[in-house]
């Protein structure tokens, strides 16, 4: 939460200058301290609906100790699911009519898992584009993970995602492209995140847009960028949401595609991910499943609880840190009325205005 420039102490506006948290007295006195509702658009299959629940909740959650936050989930009708995932979605989730009467303050979109080579066409494709046309004139800031990133600037800019000749999966190191914009402050200016997809859109797509890009990776290409005002929509190419597990769970299913012949050849290690130990624990376990394999054997029990004990995460902190700005930036620009979407006198056209914002 911000400071109060209660007084004319020259190092308020120093702070403020240096793009720290420092709220105006007159603008501090006329603030209500109220709770955030968050809309979460879960468009991941069966197998990782709930893990991604947990993911976006816990980073929410954990980076503000203060605010109060009320996440509603919804989906989207079109995705198939099992029996017992409709149930729990019809037990816990709202419907988008809902989500729209009530209103929210922001928005997250997770990924998905695409059946087709043209997003368009997917199940997904009409309602996700109703919900973005929704989310632009009534919510505050919208942020979109991966698969979403490509659809919204598909859909909002018309640039075509661009297939990679092979899958990009690993933890990369990323550096900070833009150190001044109150999303990335106070951030590591060079951190890991997390990747996991077979396309990209590039850096050159985003620019021609006039998309701004925050962060990108020699190794990875663009992580972060916000559209041409700077907020309303922000957007990840990798996976800050991930946890500690995730690509290990991701390599264990690649395995038993494998193993299952689903797929030609045995999967590599997700970049660096695995320290030099649990490669080679993993290259004996390979052994072991080939050995399997061959002899019509069932697959080899994992190690799982050593492994458990060796995996690093070392993106949770940034992760944190960039939910934290932003929210706290919905924070501070969102009208109280959830029927609208900003403070009085925030232009929508360019929310980051320094008189409004701090």
């Amino acid at each position: 939460m911000p400071l109060v420039a209660f007084s004319n102490l020259p190092t308020f506006q120093r702070l403020m200058q240096e793009h720290h948290d420092v709220l105006p007295l007159d603008r501090a006195k006329h603030q209500d301290i109220r709770e955030l509702h968050i809309g979460l658009l879960n468009m991941m299959p069966d197998a990782s609906l709930k893990a991604t629940e947990r993911q976006f909740m816990r980073l929410v959650g954990d980076c503000n100790q203060i605010v109060q936050f009320y996440v509603h989930l919804f989906t989207i009708p079109e995705i198939k699911r099992s029996t017992e995932t409709q149930q729990w979605v019809d037990d816990y989730y709202e419907d988008f009519e809902t989500i729209k009467a009530n209103g929210l303050d922001a928005l997250i979109i997770s990924g998905a898992n695409p059946a087709s080579k043209h997003l368009e066409q997917e199940a997904f494709w009409p309602m996700l584009t109703e919900v973005i046309d929704w989310a632009k004139g009534n919510v505050t800031s919208t942020l979109c993970a991966c698969l979403a990133t490509h659809a919204v600037v598909q859909y909002i800019y018309n640039i075509k995602r661009e297939p990679l000749p092979t899958k990009k999966w690993g933890v990369f190191q990323h550096r900070l492209t833009t150190k001044n914009h109150p999303l990335t402050r106070h951030m590591n200016t060079r951190f890991d995140v997390p990747h996991s997809r077979y396309n990209e859109v590039t850096r050159k797509q985003l620019i021609d847009s006039d998309v701004i890009i925050l962060a990108e990776s020699e190794q990875a290409n663009v992580h972060l960028a916000v559209s041409p005002d700077g907020f309303r929509l922000v957007f990840f190419q990798g996976h800050p949401e991930y946890d500690a597990l995730s690509l290990l769970k991701e390599y264990k299913r690649e395995v038993v595609r494998w193993f299952d012949g689903e797929i030609e050849n045995y999967p590599p290690f997700p970049e660096n991910y695995f320290n030099i130990t649990v490669q080679d624990k993993m290259n004996e376990f390979k052994l072991l499943v080939e050995k399997s394999k061959l002899q019509n054997h069932p697959l080899p029990d994992w190690p799982e609880e050593w492994l458990v004990t060796q995996i690093d995460n070392t993106w949770r902190d940034t992760a944190l840190s960039i939910y934290n700005n932003w929210l706290g930036m919905v924070y501070q620009l969102t009208n109280k009325d959830l029927s609208q979407r900003f403070m009085p006198g925030v232009d929508p056209e360019n929310p980051l205005d320094s008189d409004k914002l701090l």
